[in-house]
């Protein structure tokens, strides 16, 4: 989005009919405003209209954005703090789409200055000379928006501009504003610019910015150079960031006219929806098997054995979904490898709770352990996932008459399943069992599920009888899982 698009974006092209001079953009009523009347505008707008403001942006609606919202109409800079993986960089991105489509620039100007409101000396002068003819460009809102993550390296030079040495060997002299080439802060005049983990930024680099908030100018090695920059400016960071990584200097804190508090998913459906809407998953996953894996990430969240200053992204959840989705895909790959020419269907790729298991190794570099869980992490995470898995069999199937099942195994009978077990195969070994039309159909998997989602259902009401005691459950040297006997 905007400053950071992928290098092969293709730019949108303007419309043919915007005015493409000075004196056609006042003949058309163009009026001059600041990027925070322009956001200010369009936010009411929508605001009247009802529609959706902040599109994507899940869990924050009766909290986070209604604060956004109030500094945005009160034109405040604003800084966004929370634990990590809460979308406040999704959320700041956002704000781009609140701007107008599209908004007119003087030709060749690299700080994007309005035709009716020069700022250089060199584009004054310009618009004196050219008056009305003055040429006038198009700049889409996509490329009103600039970011710098912030590190221990970033210079004054990075943010706000330093003195260009072969403009000085041409024989400009320092004095000359032309000798100066301009960082980002100013190359995003008019539009909106974020600096994300503002308290890894160096305390001296944090006060360059002083002025840009506060007095909209800047200072470019020992010389003042006064434009009056028109920028919102939006940061966030981390609360462990103030006192384990740096700090925000209390003068800049002091100019950011609101400090908005992100937060984790307050409840089950929202972080359900976030991982819906963000996972990018390579084969099906059955809504229990994505519920099982927001309750896993929420009791991970507010485990006592994980460190709660550093927090639990809701990337982890999102991350546990892709993982499911392709051990899924594998299965399906090597089921198909080892197939004979007259036998087995193709197997479509569809998860099951078993492929959980998996993610408790992968992702424990996700989450930050209190110092005394060394070495127990793996332990740690598969019993919050064992516990999310019963909590989610009790939610979706509770008074339900699963004795059929229990039934299987009164006569010795075992069912074998597994990561590389198809699901033909796991249906088979079970046959008609009493109550699994009614199971599969509180699981949501439908009447008349295709074998992959009724082998999904079956292996969680076995995992789940297995957790609340009611069946055994024994794993083989060669990984699968065999349930029988009594729990």
């Amino acid at each position: 989005m905007g400053r950071v698009t992928e290098p092969n974006q293709v730019l949108p092209v303007p419309p043919a009919d915007l005015p493409a001079t000075l004196g056609a953009l006042r003949a058309a009523g163009h009026h001059y405003r600041t990027v925070k009347q322009e956001l200010r505008d369009n936010l009411l707008a929508r605001l009247r209209a009802g529609g959706d403001r902040f599109p994507g942006i899940v869990g924050y609606d009766d909290t986070v954005l209604p604060e956004v919202e109030r500094a945005l109409l009160a034109g405040h800079d604003m800084v966004l703090l929370g634990e990590r993986g809460q979308g406040k960089t999704r959320l700041i991105r956002s704000l781009v789409a609140l701007l107008d489509e599209w908004t007119p620039v003087i030709a060749g100007s690299v700080l994007n200055e309005h035709p009716m409101h020069p700022l250089t000396p060199a584009s004054r002068a310009l618009a004196a000379e050219a008056g009305d003819d003055l040429p006038v460009a198009w700049l889409h809102r996509s490329m009103r928006y600039g970011e710098k993550l912030a590190t221990p390296d970033t210079s004054v030079g990075d943010l706000i501009g330093d003195v260009d040495p072969i403009r000085i060997a041409q024989g400009r002299t320092l004095g000359d504003p032309e000798t100066i080439h301009f960082g980002l802060v100013p190359r995003t005049n008019r539009g909106i610019f974020a600096v994300n983990e503002l308290p890894d930024l160096a305390e001296r680099i944090q006060v360059a910015l002083l002025n840009v908030l506060e007095e909209r100018d800047i200072q470019v090695r020992g010389y003042q150079l006064r434009l009056p920059l028109d920028l919102l400016l939006v940061a966030s960071a981390n609360p462990e960031d103030y006192t384990n990584r740096g700090r925000i200097i209390t003068p800049l804190k002091d100019r950011f006219g609101a400090e908005i508090h992100t937060h984790y998913p307050l409840g089950l459906e929202l972080e359900l929806a976030l991982i819906r809407q963000e996972a990018d998953l390579v084969a099906e996953v059955p809504e229990h098997v994505l519920e099982v894996l927001a309750r896993f990430a929420r009791a991970v969240r507010e485990s006592p054995s994980v460190d709660q200053r550093s927090g639990v992204s809701a990337r982890f959840a999102i991350a546990a979904a892709e993982t499911v989705a392709a051990a899924a895909l594998r299965r399906s790959g090597l089921l198909a490898a080892g197939a004979t020419p007259d036998g087995v269907r193709e197997e479509t790729p569809v998860a099951r709770v078993g492929d959980a298991v998996s993610v408790t190794s992968t992702l424990r570099g996700k989450v930050e352990f209190e110092s005394g869980e060394d070495g127990r992490e793996v332990e740690i995470l598969a019993h919050l996932l064992r516990t999310a898995t019963a909590d989610t069999f009790r939610a979706r199937l509770a008074g339900l008459d699963l004795s059929g099942f229990t039934a299987l195994v009164d006569d010795g009978r075992v069912v074998e399943t597994g990561e590389l077990v198809a699901s033909a195969e796991l249906l088979r070994q079970v046959g008609t069992v009493p109550g699994l039309a009614k199971a599969l159909d509180r699981l949501g998997l439908g009447d008349a599920p295709t074998p992959e989602l009724a082998a999904a259902g079956v292996e969680f009401v076995l995992e789940g009888l297995h957790l609340t005691r009611r069946l055994g459950k024994d794993v083989t040297d060669s990984g699968r899982t065999v349930y029988g006997g009594r729990g």
